[in-house]
């Protein structure tokens, strides 16, 4: 493919139908022109359209330069066409082309494409019409729509950020591809390339399989002799379900029978798992006080399934003028309270929780997680691996993983979803380059925008054949299967546990002794939990060895609660008044209690008590009472022991009497966010002074000794969709003098789903809105 080469400007660009998508495709090109002439994509709109009204309204608008109600007619002299017509009428519209070109009144060099919800009966009907398919039709399948049709809907941000599927063929030519790639793109559409098959295929489950089954229950509840009460009383699951079912039924009817195979194949599935949902309630004995575990084990599933969804969708940006409903955008309002104390447990630790599966499901046998950490993250690596042919069953926070061993993963049947998580793409990366299929992996918006060339370059000279996205190498992430792997030397070029770990678990099929060094000790869970899995893993001061070629036997896991969440639980007890908070049985790891040294030599008074080991991890509970900070220069050794911490030690040190100034930290720059700025940006919003360095920050303190004095003004902060940020920011409220709104908090649920409920017990007052 030939990049940035298209035919455009065009002359004349020729839209045919104008009801909903075809006049918003339309719009968005004129909008355009106006906004930027000097860039404009057609120097002539026109269009055809069975309606003469529309055709009318269309010129008196602006919108058309021209119209007509005959094709024949009105794509004469057209550079570009966009076919918008229902699927069982566009061969009728591809024979009057032909007929226009035969006739010298439209060039055989034309670009065509077109709208239509399925892909392989538009290119039957190419072929039919012009014996093959013309190098110059480009299917498309833009993924939009709204409640209301017709020319008068148009709407030109329809497309922005909704994705547009291309399905090129086996002729397409590179300049037309690029063509109406570039006219989506124009609209701010999300292009993403497709077979023609699989398009199909997809769209039959998500799609239509969705529409059929909406039709189908609406009119047999309409048959039922109680319809009136069952309407009336229809509850809002059945509402939004049956919604629909109003669409227009000639369109889906031929949708229906134009994807009729795929459906077909979708309507068996799904009638297999009716068939599976009617035993399971058959087979329970109603007589007994207990709970059916099999039907139990199918819905939970099933609502994990759809939270992972759910997540994926938070992902995406809402426009203005959008109809899309934005329901997972979240925000966090906080009136100050300074009376903080409590006992209390955090989630399970994030890191163990994604190695606990990773491992589980690579090792002989089956293995047992407790405490399993129930964050989308955390969820994100237990569904690439379900994806992947591994049964795992999971109970609240208690997982059973049934192993495939080492050489067991099967392939995906679509991308791995990563959600937020920067660890399971990073240590997937590991494990996928010695699979011997292909994969993809995608992430939210946030994610999308993370390097991963940190973790591709190393694996390269490993022999792994992966390819990043974009200029700064960022995901999805497409990996060649079926690679050898060999083992190397590697001096990390920052302490940095993903990458280490990434390779790590990459050195378990490579040939020969991976040796890896390290500028500074970083976590070492990879490291422990793999020899708890019999693997040996060797480490001497900065230099861990693995040699490839062994395997994993399974065990049980009890997961600690995770340091990083109780960190601002640690914080919050610091800075606040009351009698301060006890957490309990916090993994007490030594490569992860950077924070409680820091905290330590800021003057915080922590004491650690009940110390243990459990499954190879070191826990404790940890008492921290009210305390008098100063601020420090916090030494480089402990950054990356608390890297994931800083955003809440600047809360800290903002509390401080005195400068605090971190250096060493351009790690910092390259997570969620860039939690160096966007932590200064806030922190400026409320009131205190703080320097933006390369690598670090330099915090002026605001604290008065011997006071819980406000520090904090009131104020809105952008979290960014870092959940990192927003927790550290609703810490900040325990020294505010107002409220304090924090938007984007939909993605705490990715490390501390319970965070506010949690935070409101001790003392605090968040409203989630």
């Amino acid at each position: 493919m030939t990049k940035n080469r298209h035919a455009l400007p065009c002359e004349r660009l020729c839209v045919i139908g104008l009801g909903l998508i075809g006049a918003s495709f339309a719009q968005g090109i004129k909008n355009h022109a106006l906004q930027k002439p000097h860039a404009a994509l057609a120097k002539q709109i026109v269009a055809v359209d069975t309606s003469q009204d529309s055709i009318t309204d269309g010129v008196m608008s602006g919108l058309l330069d021209a119209g007509s109600t005959d094709v024949y007619e009105g794509v004469a002299g057209a550079d570009v066409i966009v076919i918008a017509v229902p699927v069982q009428a566009l061969a009728g519209v591809l024979g009057e082309i032909k007929r226009a070109m035969d006739a010298g009144k439209l060039a055989k060099e034309c670009i065509i494409s077109d709208v239509s919800s399925t892909k392989q009966s538009v290119l039957e009907a190419a072929r039919g019409v012009f014996g093959q398919v013309p190098p110059t039709f480009v299917p498309a399948h833009p993924i939009a729509g709204a409640e209301n049709s017709g020319f008068h809907a148009r709407n030109p941000e329809l497309f922005c950020h909704h994705k547009v599927i291309i399905c090129p063929h086996e002729r397409t030519d590179d300049v037309a591809l690029n063509t109406v790639q570039t006219l989506w793109q124009t609209l701010g559409a999300d292009v993403i390339f497709m077979d023609s098959a699989r398009h199909d295929e997809i769209l039959a489950y998500t799609s239509h399989l969705p529409h059929l089954l909406a039709f189908a229950l609406t009119e047999q509840l309409a048959g039922h002799d109680d319809n009136l009460d069952i309407f009336r009383y229809a509850a809002g699951g059945f509402r939004d379900f049956s919604r629909i079912a109003a669409s227009h039924p000639v369109m889906w009817h031929d949708i229906f029978m134009a994807n009729k195979q795929a459906l077909l194949t979708a309507l068996d599935a799904y009638q297999a798992q009716l068939t599976r949902a009617k035993q399971m309630i058959q087979a329970h004995d109603t007589s007994i006080n207990a709970q059916s575990e099999p039907l139990l084990q199918w819905l939970a599933t099933a609502r994990h399934a759809r939270r992972h969804f759910g997540h994926m969708l938070a992902g995406k940006p809402k426009t203005s003028l959008s109809n899309q409903d934005d329901t997972m955008s979240q925000s966090y309002y906080i009136q100050p309270q300074h009376d903080i104390s409590g006992v209390i447990s955090v989630p399970g630790d994030k890191s163990i929780s994604h190695r606990s599966i990773m491992f589980g499901s690579l090792a002989d046998g089956v293995t047992r997680v407790s405490g399993f950490l129930q964050g989308e993250d955390a969820l994100a690596t237990l569904q690439a691996f379900s994806d992947m042919g591994v049964k795992i069953e999971r109970t609240g926070d208690q997982v059973v993983i049934h192993g495939v061993g080492i050489d067991g993963l099967s392939t995906p049947k679509n991308p791995l979803y990563m959600g937020n998580s920067g660890t399971s793409m990073r240590l997937l990366a590991g494990i996928l380059s010695a699979q011997k299929f292909d994969s993809v992996m995608t992430g939210d918006v946030s994610l999308s925008k993370r390097p991963m060339e940190r973790v591709a370059v190393p694996l390269r000279q490993m022999g792994a054949k992966i390819q990043s996205t974009g200029e700064k190498g960022t995901a999805p992430l497409s990996i060649t299967g079926n690679q050898t792997l060999n083992a190397i030397h590697y001096e990390l070029p920052v302490a940095s546990a993903q990458i280490k770990s990434c390779l790590i678990l990459a050195a378990l099929w490579a040939q020969g002794e991976t040796v890896i060094v390290e500028p500074e000790v970083s976590r070492d869970h990879t490291e422990r939990m793999l020899n708890a899995f019999g693997y040996p893993v060797v480490s001497s001061g900065r230099e861990i060895r693995v040699t490839g070629g062994g395997r994993l036997s399974a065990c049980d896991i009890i997961v600690p609660a995770d340091i990083s969440s109780a960190a601002f639980f640690m914080v919050l007890a610091a800075i606040g008044g009351g009698e301060g908070l006890t957490i309990q049985k916090v993994g007490m790891n030594p490569t992860r209690t950077g924070v409680i040294d820091i905290l330590r030599l800021m003057g915080a008074d922590i004491t650690v008590s009940n110390e243990t080991v459990v499954g190879g991890e070191p826990i404790a509970d940890i008492t921290v009472r009210p305390s008098d900070l100063q601020g420090i220069d916090i030494p480089e050794h402990l950054v990356p022991l608390a890297i994931d911490e800083f955003p809440v030690l600047f809360v800290a040190a903002s509390c401080a009497t005195g400068t605090t100034r971190l250096t060493g930290a351009k790690e910092l720059r390259v997570k969620e966010s860039d939690r160096i700025a966007v932590m200064a940006d806030g922190l400026s919003a409320l009131g205190v002074d703080c320097t933006v360095l390369e690598d670090g920050i330099i915090i002026n303190g605001k604290g008065v000794a011997g006071t819980r004095n406000a520090v904090f003004g009131g104020g809105e902060i952008e979290s960014h969709h870092d959940h990192r940020i927003a927790m550290s920011f609703a810490v900040a409220s325990a020294r505010a003098a107002d409220e304090i709104v924090i938007h984007g908090t939909e993605t705490v649920a990715t490390s501390f789903p319970n965070f506010a409920d949690l935070a409101n017990r001790v003392g605090l007052k968040i409203d989630v809105k």
